[in-house]
């Protein structure tokens, strides 16, 4: 989704009922660029709740979820898997390349995938997916690049918006009223 000027809003509706898979990195976007770690140097996981809930409905409506890390993020595997997140690159070093295998695993097409990120190693997966995205605490220069800036910061419920918009607009999202329709 190439950033537009002319009538956003039926473009982002067009590009959100394409998608069926969202990636987004660990750092920046799931854990909000936090990194904690306990005293003896073992890092600590956690995650918005509501960013959580929103995961497992996610997958729950068939929305496949990746995470991808280019550092060694395995303390999140247990977290993610108990999601539903089946797909998990957590030391791929290279966000693209993690990117390109799961798109090829899925054979989805880059129109298909959404991905939110939030900073320079993301640049080049926010240039290929058809929904690029990046929290409101994304670096400035991503502003550019993306077809949807989020309301919130990484780690403070990013995610769970971006999944009630692609949920929604394809009428997946459960928790809403929705005019009855006439037979």
């Amino acid at each position: 989704m190439e950033p537009s000027q002319a009538d956003p809003s039926s473009r982002v509706e067009q590009a959100l009922k394409a998608v069926r898979a969202l990636l987004f990195p660990v750092d920046g976007v799931l854990n909000g660029g936090r990194i904690t770690f306990d005293s003896r140097g073992g890092e600590l996981s956690s995650l918005s709740v509501r960013d959580a809930v929103a995961i497992r409905e996610a997958a729950r409506q068939g929305l496949r979820i990746a995470i991808v890390s280019g550092r060694d993020a395995e303390v999140y595997r247990p977290l993610l898997e108990e999601l539903g997140v089946e797909d998990l690159y957590l030391s791929s070093g290279d966000p693209l390349q993690a990117y390109e295998a799961f798109r090829e695993a899925h054979e989805l097409t880059d129109d298909e995938c959404a991905y939110i990120g939030d900073d320079i190693g993301d640049i080049a997966v926010l240039e290929k997916v058809g929904f690029p995205a990046t929290p409101i605490d994304g670096a400035d220069y991503l502003r550019n690049r993306v077809g949807y800036i989020s309301g919130y910061e990484g780690g403070k419920g990013c995610v769970r918006e971006i999944v009630e918009l692609i949920l929604m607009q394809q009428g997946k999202w459960p928790y809403i009223d929705r005019p009855e329709t006439e037979e």
